[in-house]
């Protein structure tokens, strides 16, 4: 078996093109009160804003499939103001209809579903190779059937790696090999390059890490995460990627941030956390993570956002906008428990150069000014398993603004109904002028535990590893739906390692 480092295989930043992103479809009542409700339209919304630019994967089990389509199909066809803000009037005109869905799932009509018109209706002109990969629910957004324990994306989804096969940035022809830019779109306006174009670009494949529910036995938040820990290999089979198998070593997607130069910035509260992997050193963790990121030099911050449940993963308190170039999570309250925390970090990144030896250059984005905390009515509208973690009313959520999503077109960031959320807006509008900068609120997803970035996963632009073009095939989608219980089952779904 070989490693990502041993093959030329690196962890891009993911400022960097993505082929899309994968999410996962609320349900777990433990995690989300009042059925979902909440949390589900602001999942919709976060989706319909990152398929602007990137197509959108959204996993389900199949008895929420009707759902799901339900639901994109009430905020994007619907004409309301919330479906305004999140997609173009022009790509809601373009939905797909329920109709077209139902026809879609039985058989009929299913190529006109998810290819032809439907697929150039993709938002911003990108070519979607999504079609055969799940049933199209809304413009560039598709449904897979695979079900998991709850909605973390970004903790139980593939890391993917990618290595370089040549090719070169071309932003006039609207080209995304190599780093976003500015450049010119399909229609031939000045702004950034949205088109996916792989062949010559890059080869990609997924890493499927052992998941434990953040700490197993030790302090893990829920009893069982079974279906959780087969996700990542079930989400490269359905697109198409091979996976390298590092179920050996206990990692989340949230745990690590890279700079696509040979960069990873991790916590050492997360990382040398007891519930991880606690029969290795810390040298030993550190060697594991640059074979499978092929990285070269470790950024161990000490701590990360306070009473954060994953034992303050880094991507909810230090996330890259470019190399040598980072955001943190801060407060000028010396009362604020993260006020020690993020001078911590601080320290640590003025004293650290990059693997390039490059001084950091590090904005401080701060948090939410007044605590976000677990209310009454919020703790009613839980229901919580034997051995789940519980919640308490006047909680502390660990809100981050850092805990944003870059897609290919913008920057899906949080909002929480705080007076430093238009500051959080400006900064980041100042970090990314590439970018379109969305705010969602997003208390519904906090309420969850994590937020915008811990609820998607981005898959870059390239091809696959075994030299299959990312694009869509010529069979029918109910071919891919009668595999439902097999193929893309996550019971019965076997590792593609090397």
């Amino acid at each position: 078996m070989t490693i990502p480092l041993e093959d030329g295989f690196y962890m891009p930043g993911e400022f960097e093109p993505h082929r899309g992103c994968v999410m996962i479809w609320p349900v777990r009542p433990g995690s989300w009160p009042h059925g979902a409700r909440e949390a589900q339209r602001t999942f919709v919304k976060i989706a319909c804003a990152i398929a602007r630019s990137e197509t959108v994967w959204m996993l389900a089990a199949p008895e929420q499939e009707y759902a799901v389509r339900e639901a994109f199909a009430e905020e994007n066809v619907g004409g309301g103001e919330a479906a305004e803000k999140a997609v173009s009037m022009q790509a809601a005109e373009k939905a797909v209809s329920m109709q077209d869905a139902e026809n879609a799932v039985s058989g009929q009509d299913a190529e006109k579903a998810v290819s032809g018109q439907n697929s150039e209706n993709a938002c911003c002109g990108q070519n979607s190779d999504a079609g055969v990969f799940g049933i199209a629910c809304a413009p560039n957004i598709y449904l897979l059937p695979i079900e998991t324990d709850d909605a973390w994306a970004r903790d139980i989804g593939p890391t993917c790696v990618v290595r370089k096969t040549g090719g070169r940035l071309d932003f006039e022809t609207g080209a995304c090999v190599g780093r976003a830019g500015r450049g010119r779109t399909e229609s031939g306006e000045q702004g950034t390059a949205f088109e996916c174009r792989p062949e010559s670009a890059c080869e990609v494949r997924g890493i499927d890490w052992n998941f434990n529910a953040w700490g197993g036995t030790v302090d893990g938040l829920y009893a069982h995460w079974e279906k959780d820990n087969q996700a990542a290999a079930a989400i490269c089979r359905a697109l198409e990627m091979d996976c390298y198998d590092a179920r050996h070593f206990v990692l989340e997607g949230g745990a690590i941030h890279s700079d696509g130069e040979g960069t990873v910035l991790v916590t050492e509260a997360c990382l040398l956390s007891p519930g991880r992997n606690p029969r290795l050193t810390k040298s030993q963790i550190e060697e594991t993570l640059k074979n499978y990121l092929g990285a070269q030099k470790i950024i161990w911050l000490p701590r990360g956002i306070w009473n954060d449940e994953t034992n303050e993963h880094v991507d909810n308190v230090c996330a890259f906008v470019r190399p040598g170039e980072v955001v943190l999570a801060w407060t000028d309250d010396k009362s604020d428990p993260q006020w020690d925390l993020s001078n911590a970090s601080l320290r640590t990144l003025e004293q650290e150069t990059d693997a390039r030896g490059r001084k950091f250059i590090i904005h401080k984005l701060p948090v939410p000014a007044q605590p976000v905390c677990i209310t009454e009515e919020e703790l009613a509208g839980f229901v919580f398993e034997e051995g789940e973690d519980t919640r308490e009313a006047g909680e502390r959520l660990a809100a981050s603004y850092v805990n944003f999503y870059i897609s290919n077109g913008a920057v899906i960031v949080p909002q929480f109904g705080d007076k430093n959320d238009a500051p959080a807006v400006r900064i980041l509008a100042g970090l990314f002028p590439e970018r379109e900068i969305i705010p969602i609120y997003a208390r519904p997803v906090i309420v969850g535990g994590g937020n915008i970035h811990c609820i998607t996963q981005q898959i870059p632009c390239g091809t696959v590893s075994s030299g299959r073009e990312q694009k869509p095939e010529t069979r029918r989608m109910e071919e891919t739906y009668e595999k439902r219980d097999n193929s893309y089952s996550t019971d019965a779904m076997q590792h593609s390692g090397f």
